[in-house]
């Protein structure tokens, strides 16, 4: 690893990333950049947060993630559903949501009403599971969740996630019915999400504390379904001998616990964030 050519690269080449850290055995051994002061856009590294809600939520006994997505969504917009569209929906599971496995919907939600315009959707075949990415399926469960725990999903993060990772002042968005998105939105440090690297990397602990079971993250962080990127588990990706957190223009937390390797950056790169991930992986990971 040579943390100094990767910030030598970012430097020439003027990208602009907000900060960087490397964690070697739970522990901190590179920095580069604001990594504590200014909350950055993390897009769908969102996703990922919003699994580990869901997580404790399994371990609670409150979510079964075999079940019919629609047994967990308010009533109220579920009966304004067709019959056809109900029973497109027999088979799209909370896992399936998790894992991205149904085709079809848009890239994202719109209008008035987020869960009326996401439950409309013609969905093709729902029965046969494809990996197709969506912030749909990321939003559809962040409102289950708030249903299935009788409490705002966001106010569930806050309280059993944030807070015990020491995070504050996270920003996040709400969708026009007023539930948590879920799908991006939020803002938080590069440390911050290295702390959520950390519970993952773990297994469930943060700082001899429990958040999460094992068992939720092992499968979380498994392949639920296979794409051409090499698998997704439940909004997490699969990357090399461990998996990834990741937003849209350069947001990564890798977790390798066979290196025992912690990397996240921030970044806000639309056209280049290739080439930063490709920097890191030569410096950083010697591939």
């Amino acid at each position: 690893m040579v943390f100094d050519a990767f910030v030598q690269d970012i430097e020439n080449n003027q990208w602009q990333v907000h900060g960087a850290e490397v964690y070697s055995g739970g522990q901190l051994v590179h920095s580069f950049g604001d990594t504590r002061d200014m909350k950055y856009p993390i897009y769908s590294a969102t996703k990922s947060i919003l699994s580990v809600a869901v997580g404790i939520a399994v371990d609670q006994g409150k979510i079964n993630l075999q079940r019919c997505v629609l047994d967990y969504l308010p009533e109220r917009f579920v009966s304004e559903m067709t019959r056809e569209q109900r029973d497109m929906y027999k088979t799209i599971t909370l896992h399936r949501l998790l894992c991205m496995s149904v085709a079809g919907y848009p890239f994202r939600p719109e209008g008035g009403s987020f869960l009326r315009f996401s439950l409309s959707c013609p969905l093709p075949a729902p029965e046969n599971p494809r990996f197709d990415y969506s912030n749909i399926p990321a939003y559809l469960a962040g409102v289950a969740l708030t249903e299935a725990i009788q409490e705002d999903a966001w106010a569930f993060i806050e309280r059993k996630i944030l807070k015990p990772l020491q995070i504050s002042g996270a920003e996040y968005d709400r969708c026009p019915d007023g539930y948590f998105y879920g799908a991006s939105g939020m803002k938080l440090s590069v440390n911050d999400l290295s702390r959520v690297g950390l519970l993952l990397y773990s297994g469930g602990i943060y700082e001899r504390n429990r958040i999460v079971s094992e068992s939720y993250v092992k499968m979380a962080s498994s392949v639920q379904q296979m794409n051409r990127e090499g698998g997704y588990g439940y909004f997490l990706w699969k990357y090399r001998d461990g998996f990834r957190v990741s937003g849209k223009w350069g947001q990564r937390c890798l977790i390798l616990p066979h290196e025992n390797l912690i990397v996240t950056y921030l970044s806000h790169m639309p056209d280049s964030s290739d080439a930063l991930f490709s920097s890191m992986e030569k410096h950083l990971l010697g591939k």
